[in-house]
């Protein structure tokens, strides 16, 4: 006879149960809430931290976090958290749509069109918000 699950379905519905039985309140997780714990900082901040404040020949945190992106999408975009905080991160430092729509497109030699795809959905689902917080 032949199982009705295909072998991910099973492996799936075990890691789900495994995780319910571990901790039950990560059945409910939700990571959009989650990241919206985590405060945009303020570009100043960013230039202190991550820029050029201890390197004054080096990168801007602007360019920085550019970087952060293009690995994030070389990885396939799976992490989505980091995708948005980077796209919003970067929005406070001055980068515009146009840029963040180009570092992500310029993966697309190196990480593949579905990765470079799902960056942009991310990135696009930010900036809309971000509009949307705007007026």
């Amino acid at each position: 006879m032949a199982d009705p699950f295909n072998p991910f379905e099973k492996m799936m519905e075990q890691a789900h149960a495994m995780a319910k039985a571990m901790n039950p309140a990560l059945e409910n997780f939700n990571p959009k809430a989650f990241e919206a714990m985590w405060p945009t900082l303020p570009k100043e901040f960013m230039e202190v931290a991550f820029g050029k404040a201890f390197n004054k020949e080096g990168l801007d945190s602007k360019t920085r976090l550019f970087l952060v992106l293009s690995g994030l999408t070389m990885q396939g975009a799976v992490a989505e958290s980091q995708v948005r905080m980077t796209v919003r991160h970067l929005m406070e430092a001055g980068a515009t749509k146009q840029e963040i729509a180009e570092a992500i497109a310029q993966m697309t030699m190196f990480a593949g069109v579905p990765a470079v795809t799902k960056a942009g959905t991310l990135a696009k689902e930010v900036m809309d918000e971000m509009e949307g917080d705007e007026e």
